[in-house]
């Protein structure tokens, strides 16, 4: 592995024209992998030479590829935590040569992971390892005596049985209740049970992936803070599939880290259940899994209070996931439910602290997705999990990549909270519906983020941890080669492709990326990474057109959309400010050009500042800020002013003084003035112009090598902005009021009746969620549960088609 630390790969042209380069940066390699099947009917077999070799291609010119003693690009390594709300963690646990540090594979065990060496060793090192492994023997000494002498649990016991405490049978009869609920959440270890597991799991993920890299920098954040003395790791995790448990667990025990107790969703069958226990598991007790605080006072809340403080204390690590697989970008019930529980433990004095790590897990195709991934989610059993597992190892295996992010301080987290005052800021409501209705423009100078029911002070902090963590993970995420193939083949080809088209394009997007500081979870040749990806894309795409050498690809299959827009939302999320710039640029072309016709050249076009902050702020409003990736901690205008600066440092706008003869992108109401650039919020008497000083304004630019880069981001947030507008037109459709579930069922149906729709169930949510904090949907309490019903201002179709219209001008070409 020491051959991956630092070398850079270099794709460059040797033919006359001007010489492309690919920069690809370290991260694992997908091994020696032929790409000669017919499915790719023309592309060449890897290449496997260590130095250089070439490629004829009958289409193209001849490619040279070779190993650049230095790299234009130093390696990437993302993940530092927030400087704003944890100053004074920043500078804790990071090695200053992280990124020296290079990766390991650590599905594959060897002899340096045990306390032996010899040709022996070496073939029963998984064996050996597992062994030596510590697993503590069982949770803290008397946990159930600990529990029910506690005060909290005394207390919600004498609630439920008021005059409890002096009745011996009552007592008994409520300990009995605490003995039912602690099993519920937990179980005693097998250490047997564990250590088998532990050595088969490293047969089973070998099958499933070509390699399951993890950064030494990394580990090394985390073994540093696991060493600081009686403070407990927390890990809060993206969820990507039901496989992360088992790999993370796995990461966590063999590299001396701690054998973690791992969250467990409620879907799961009895028997499973009790498995998932005696490898550390943990549960909600019943009747929590759908409720926040509110029952927390109750004794199953007090126990469950109490379990987390003994936990922690004993320093044992904890793994929470804080959505549901596969990747909702939606913080899920029962992280919020375990995520009270540690910041109760905090508040309680409990531990002096605990260290947050958020964490990244990405895979090529996640195990067990591409199924169920229109489907609600179903319940698990030992048979499920062996059928999903035999389904997988029948795929080509793709690769893993585990990231973890700086540790912080929760302390100092919670002492600052800054999330809590953008949180409880003016919602969507309060300024984008007015907008949209015509009512009043939207004000730049008084604009917060989405705060929809954040409930008490305690839940409010809840939100803002999980959103918070949820950001963190999702940005440490490495991006995969099949995301770039994904995110071309959807929204850059939509057509034929020519596959040295795609290299080109896919070496182009690959040094945007890398421009921005993006990680890049693999390394390699460029023709072997492009094979690699379309045989992990081959059941989604279309059968190749035929007419070799000019091998081309046909366009996806409509059904396919929806799997391929979730693989390609790691580019969507790392170049999303870009992405609601492009959109922004586009709505006010929109506007302006049927008035001022069609110019020679989009280079004329000026495009105010003020103008270009409105459509930038007015989607910000619109879309949650976990679905582009934002943190919330800063406002809305801080995030717009951000992507303008983005913009402009990325190539796509260049400042630009306005003259009168060049074209004024300004379609503010107001009278205009011959001389100056259009666009301000005031009116003409507040005007910085009044005083001499001429208004920013900027002209289109698009990076060179890449054309078209502007559209491409625009159709980056296609798959969100036609769910929405399409959510729109379903609004007509249910009867109302309706429960959410059926209403997310009949929108997913309703989005799968378009041939050119994503019906994802993550998007479904978003919309959801959105229109709730819009206003137009509103939430009635019935004797059944929550009720959806449409607020009176849009029972107007008149207004459902402002909406609508409002959400176009964002996705039009």
């Amino acid at each position: 592995m020491g051959s991956l630390s630092q070398p850079l790969f270099c794709v460059s042209q040797t033919s006359q024209n001007p010489p492309f380069h690919l920069f690809v940066s370290t991260g694992f390699s997908p091994g020696p992998l032929s790409t000669s099947s017919p499915q790719f009917g023309g592309v060449p077999p890897a290449m496997t030479s260590p130095r250089i070799q070439t490629w004829i291609s009958h289409s193209g010119p001849k490619l040279e590829v070779f190993i650049p003693f230095l790299g234009k690009y130093h390696h990437p390594v993302s993940g530092r935590c927030c400087q704003t709300c944890t100053p004074r963690s920043w500078d804790g646990f990071y090695p200053k040569d992280l990124a020296a540090l290079g990766f390991r594979d650590v599905s594959r065990v060897t002899e340096t992971d045990t306390r032996f060496r010899g040709w022996l060793v070496r073939r029963v090192c998984g064996f050996l390892a597992a062994w030596e492994w510590e697993i503590p023997a069982e949770t803290p000494g008397e946990l159930l005596v600990r529990i029910c002498s506690s005060r909290r649990v005394q207390d919600a016991a004498s609630g439920r049985d008021p005059g409890s405490r002096g009745d011996e049978g009552s007592r008994r009869r409520w300990k009995e209740e605490i003995s039912r609920i602690l099993g519920e959440i937990q179980a005693p270890l097998s250490p047997l049970l564990l250590r088998l597991c532990h050595w088969l799991l490293p047969k089973l993920l070998t099958r499933l992936f070509l390699s399951v890299q993890l950064h030494r920098g990394q580990l090394e954040m985390v073994l540093r803070a696991a060493r600081t003395p009686e403070v407990p790791l927390v890990f809060l995790c993206s969820h990507r599939s039901q496989v992360d448990a088992l790999l993370l667990s796995f990461v966590l025990l063999s590299q001396r880290i701690g054998l973690p107790r791992v969250m467990v969703g409620a879907w799961t069958s009895p028997r499973l259940r009790s498995l998932l226990q005696r490898l550390g598991g943990i549960f909600l007790p019943s009747g929590m899994v759908h409720t926040r605080s509110a029952q927390g006072e109750e004794l199953p809340g007090a126990v469950l209070d109490m379990y987390v403080q003994e936990l922690l204390q004993s320093h044992q690590p904890l793994i929470l996931f804080l959505e549901e697989p596969p990747g909702s970008l939606q913080l899920a019930e029962p992280a919020r439910c375990w995520l009270l529980r540690v910041l109760r433990a905090l508040r309680d004095r409990a531990v002096p602290d605990v260290l947050i790590v958020p964490v990244g897990i990405a895979y090529d195709v996640a195990p067990g997705t591409v199924e169920q991934d229109e489907l609600p989610p179903q319940p698990l059993g030992i048979d499920t999990c062996l059928r999903a597992a035999f389904q997988a190892l029948r795929r080509h295996p793709g690769c893993a990549r585990l990231d973890f992010s700086q540790p912080f301080s929760l302390r100092e987290f919670v002492d600052n909270n800054l999330v809590g005052p953008v949180l409880t800021g003016n919602h969507p409501e309060q300024l984008l519906l007015p907008t949209i209705l015509g009512r009043r423009p939207l004000d730049i100078g008084n604009v917060g983020t989405l705060s929809p029911s954040l409930g008490t002070e305690e839940e409010a902090l809840v939100t803002a941890l999980g959103l918070h963590a949820l950001s963190d993970s999702s940005t440490c995420s490495a991006i995969t080669a099949v995301g770039i193939t994904a995110a071309l083949l959807l929204h850059r080809h939509q057509e034929v492709v020519l596959l040295p088209r795609l290299m080109w394009d896919f070496s182009e997007l690959l040094e945007q990326l890398l421009l921005r500081g993006r990680a890049v979870g693999f390394s390699g040749q460029l023709r072997a990474l492009l094979g690699h990806s379309l045989r992990q894309l081959q059941p989604l795409l279309a059968p190749r057109l035929p007419g070799p050498p000019r091998a081309a690809l046909g366009p996806p299959k409509a059904s396919a959309r929806a799997q391929l827009g979730r693989l390609a939302a790691g580019v969507r999320h790392h170049l999303a400010r870009e992405a609601v710039g492009a959109c922004a640029i586009r709505a006010l072309l929109l506007e302006v050009l049927p008035i001022l016709g069609p110019p020679s050249s989009l280079t004329r076009i000026v495009l105010s500042r003020d103008e270009l902050l409105r459509k930038i702020l007015e989607l910000l409003q619109l879309l949650p800020p976990t679905l582009l990736g934002l943190q919330p901690c800063q406002p809305t205008d801080c995030h717009s002013l951000d992507i303008l600066d983005k913009l402009i440092l990325g190539g796509l706008l260049e400042e630009e003084e306005p003259e009168s003869e060049r074209w004024g992108c300004d379609v503010a109401p107001r009278g205009f003035l011959r001389g100056r650039s259009l666009g301000s919020f005031t009116d003409d008497s507040d005007s910085d112009s009044e005083h001499g000083v001429p208004k920013q304004c900027y002209k289109l630019s698009e990076p060179q090598g890449f054309p078209g880069f502007l559209l491409f981001l625009c159709r980056l947030l296609s798959p969100i902005l036609q769910t929405y507008s399409r959510a729109v037109e379903f609004l007509e459709r249910p009867p109302w009021p309706q429960p959410e579930a059926d209403y997310v069922e009949a929108l997913l149906e309703f989005l799968a009746e378009d041939e050119d729709g994503y019906p994802d169930r993550s998007l479904a949510l978003s919309s959801l969620q959105s229109f709730k904090d819009m206003g137009v949907l509103e939430e009635l309490q019935s004797p059944t549960g929550h009720l959806l019903q449409l607020s009176q201002p849009f029972q107007s179709a008149f207004n459902r088609e402002k909406l609508g219209a409002f959400i176009h001008q964002f996705t039009q070409l």
